[in-house]
């Protein structure tokens, strides 16, 4: 009888609480608030998830989000819910920001200000404590979030030259003679333009994301899980320059047509196994480094 008494003590404990009725309804109301809020944004980004193939990744994270939400969940209810009106200044902020993006037809700081007030909530409503555990499901959630306009072009050029400085660099190797200018590069057959779509911007943050759902799944250790993330950066660079050099020696010693055509499309998911590659190998090689050797015994 004492073991049954122990054994329902400790489910009881690890049982999520039930919230009490005055707080139910008023936590009901407020997602309700939010849901009505951001219903234009939200259906606005997953539309561009399905639009624009750069973040088309963006269907995963939800998905990873609530799975890690779920995997804690015995620790969470654990949390004593304390709330801080330290949270309140966030919830401000947050809104400020929606307000700022929606008047000014900024959709980063609509979506940016989902995040800031799902954090500020959580803070306000239930302490610093529930904050902590819950800041990487949310904090993922902005790999999901595509970049704004002005950064993304930053990031996009200095790519393209690159990627093709790499690759007209790479093709003298290969007997092939070239003639860089910029993103240009003139092979005797035609012309190569590495174009915005072939700087690597697409395959570097989908690497990236799979990279951090990929460390935290399998990486115990928080430096290897970083580590993991940076190192996916300039293996994507690496695919993409192996991309161009590889279309660069089939409009050469091949066709042009089929080269431009069905090897270019071909040889992007192509690369992109090969980065998953790399990205499994350095998973491999951080594991082995982190590996004590054993000890020897006189």
């Amino acid at each position: 009888m004492r073991e049954a008494a122990v054994l329902n003590r400790s489910a009881n404990a690890i049982r999520p609480r039930a919230l009490p009725l005055t707080l139910a309804v008023p936590m009901a109301l407020l997602l309700l608030s939010v849901v009505l809020l951001y219903a234009g944004v939200g259906a606005k980004l997953v539309y561009d998830w399905y639009d624009l193939p750069d973040f088309s990744h963006g269907f995963i994270l939800p998905l990873f989000s609530g799975f890690l939400l779920w995997e804690r969940r015995t620790s969470i209810a654990k949390i004593p819910v304390t709330p801080a009106w330290t949270g309140i200044p966030l919830v401000v902020v947050a809104l400020l920001m929606l307000l700022t993006g929606k008047f000014g037809a900024d959709l980063f700081l609509t979506r940016l200000s989902f995040l800031l007030l799902a954090a500020g909530i959580v803070w306000s409503v239930a302490g610093t404590r529930m904050l902590r555990a819950v800041a990487f499901p949310i904090g993922v959630l902005l790999l999901a979030i595509p970049l704004p306009s002005v950064l993304f072009n930053q990031l996009t050029f200095p790519l393209q030259l690159l990627a093709s400085r790499v690759a007209s660099g790479m093709l003298p190797l290969a007997g092939v003679p070239v003639l860089r200018e910029g993103n240009v590069i003139s092979l005797p057959a035609m012309q190569l333009e590495v174009a915005e779509a072939c700087s690597g911007i697409r395959s570097m943050m989908s690497l990236f994301t799979v990279a951090v759902i990929f460390g935290y799944l399998f990486e115990r250790s928080t430096v290897r899980r970083i580590l993991l993330a940076l190192c996916s950066l300039p293996i994507a660079v690496a695919a993409n320059a192996l991309r161009i050099f590889g279309t660069g020696l089939c409009v050469q010693y091949w066709d042009p047509d089929k080269a431009l055509g069905f090897f270019h499309e071909f040889s992007g998911w192509l690369m992109f196994l090969v980065s998953l590659s790399c990205l499994y190998l350095v998973h491999l090689a951080t594991r082995s480094l982190g590996r004590r050797p054993p000890a020897t015994h006189a």
